[in-house]
């Protein structure tokens, strides 16, 4: 599994992270979506079904679970 963090706060989600997500579209089913952050779109410091951010590709959802530093970045 991944590093044990809070994807439900602002300060441990930045551009670069690894991270799954789950979509809107997928809420039901629980599906996820792997990715790397381009983008954090909730403003406020917490949310509780957590933080919405968008991936390179452009997919768009909450974060589920941070996998860590993208590949290549762990060293930095």
């Amino acid at each position: 599994m991944g590093i044990e963090h809070n994807n439900r706060t602002r300060s441990d989600i930045r551009p670069g992270l690894q991270v799954r997500i789950i979509q809107k579209k997928d809420q039901r089913s629980g599906k996820l979506t792997e990715g790397t952050v381009r983008e954090i779109l909730t403003s406020s410091s917490f949310h509780p079904h957590g933080i919405k951010v968008r991936l390179n590709d452009g997919t768009v959802g909450r974060v589920s679970e941070i996998c860590g530093p993208r590949q290549g970045d762990r060293d930095r």
